[in-house]
This record gives structure tokens, sequence and C-alpha cells, in this order.
């Protein structure tokens, strides 16, 4: 997730979530294992990096100021970009909003036209990232999801999704937060059913030890996928791909 405001080190606060003990507990425990890494996600890559994308997608060079943090890095929206232009998806559906959907909106307007639908916990964070869309002339479908219970056999709370669309061409994870409990991000396995043969997943921070164990869970429970890890940038990138046999 990211606005155009003043990176902070945490995410945005999840008004009356209320975490049981035990989800405490393992935010507790991965939080005193994964600080450096969360240390090195506040880099969100190197000024060149961003000045680069952005030329290339042919945007002005301030219509993307703050990266890092609980945010996505220059790298991970390069993978968005180059899948999206490798792909030419017709759909492409997002958990998290921000620049990754501001860069996906741009990236499906050059390159095929595909539609993006995103869902974000944060309404009034939906509203402004929408605004911030359709002020440079670009098409997203960014809805609110509030959290919820989960998929059964995922813990802490997930989106709770309504109306997705029946067949995922893309689908990009880059939420919900880790400090919500650490395997969070592994509950977007209950879309996996919708992507198509040859379609890809991307997730973000894919380099933390709670996504790491994520990335093992989908490896072992889903065998007619691929997993790979791309440990460069500031986070990482799981690069997912749903076989056509």
């Amino acid at each position: 997730m990211t606005t155009r405001e003043t990176t902070a080190y945490m995410p945005l606060h999840d008004l009356d979530l209320k975490l049981s003990l035990g989800d405490r507990f393992m935010v507790m425990a991965y939080g005193a294992i994964q600080w450096p890494w969360l240390l090195r996600s506040l880099d969100g890559g190197r000024k060149k990096d961003k000045a680069d994308l952005l030329a290339y997608l042919g945007l002005p060079l301030d219509s993307l100021p703050n990266l890092g943090s609980w945010k996505a890095d220059t790298h991970f929206l390069w993978h968005i970009v180059s899948t999206i232009e490798e792909m030419r998806p017709a759909q492409v559906v997002e958990l998290g909003c921000g620049a990754s959907t501001f860069v996906a909106a741009r990236a499906l307007q050059l390159f095929g036209g595909g539609k993006i639908v995103s869902f974000d916990q944060h309404a009034a964070f939906v509203e402004t990232t929408q605004d911030w869309v359709h002020d440079n002339d670009m098409d997203a479908d960014i809805r609110h999801a509030p959290l919820g219970a989960p998929p059964s056999g995922w813990p802490g709370h997930w989106y709770q999704l309504s109306d997705v669309p029946k067949e995922i061409d893309l689908l990009i994870v880059d939420g919900p937060p880790w400090a919500i409990h650490p395997h969070v991000r592994g509950a977007a396995a209950s879309l996996f059913q919708l992507i198509r043969p040859g379609g890809k997943v991307l997730m973000d921070d894919a380099a933390r030890p709670g996504e790491r164990v994520v990335a093992w869970r989908w490896r072992k429970e889903h065998k007619n996928m691929e997993f790979k890890l791309d440990n460069q940038g500031a986070k990482g990138t799981l690069v997912g791909y749903k076989n056509t046999t």
C-alpha cells in the first residue's frame, strides 16, 4: 500500500481489530526475529530506479513520491509492470491498494488494456487511492473490503471479499500487514482456484520469515503451481505460476 503522503514506519492502524492472544504472541515472536527485514524495508529503492520506472510508464516524476516501509518498493513495482507487459492480462486482482494499483493501472493502460480490481480494508484509503488514479486519467476498480474471519486453515483476519472476478490472470498480494499475523497473506490461496492456467501471483515482502512460511505452505498444498523467490529489492517478491497442464 502507498499514498502520496510521507512514509510512516508502521502500516495504517486497523480500527477495532481485536487480535487473539495466539495472534499477538505470533506477532511478537516474529517481530523479534524479523526486525532486520523491517529495517531493510524502510528503503523504497534508488531514486534513479523510480525515475526510470516512471519514465518507462510515461508518468511525471512527482506522480509517485514516497515508497518504502510498509509500502511497495521500486523492485516490486517493476515486477508488476514487466509481468503485465509480458502477459497482457485481461483481469488483475489485487489485495492491498496503493502504489501497486497506480502502477498496475498505468501498465494495463499501456499494455493490453485489461482491468484491475483492488481490495483494501481502509475505506478512506480506498477513496484516496481511487481519486489518485482517476486524477492521472487511469482506471481502476478499488473496493473497500473490511477484515474479518479468514478462510479455513489460515490465521489472523482476512478481506471480506465480494464480487471477485470469476477468472484471474494476475493476482497481486500486497496486504494485509504482517502486524495482524505473520502468516496472514497465506489466505490469498483461497483465490488460487480462480487463477487461469498460465496465470501468475506476485506477493510483496516475500523475503520476511512469515512470508517464507506462507510460500512453503503454498508449495506444499498447491502442486499445480510453482513459486520462486526473487530476493532482490528491499523486501523480496514471490512469483507464482499456475501450470497449464
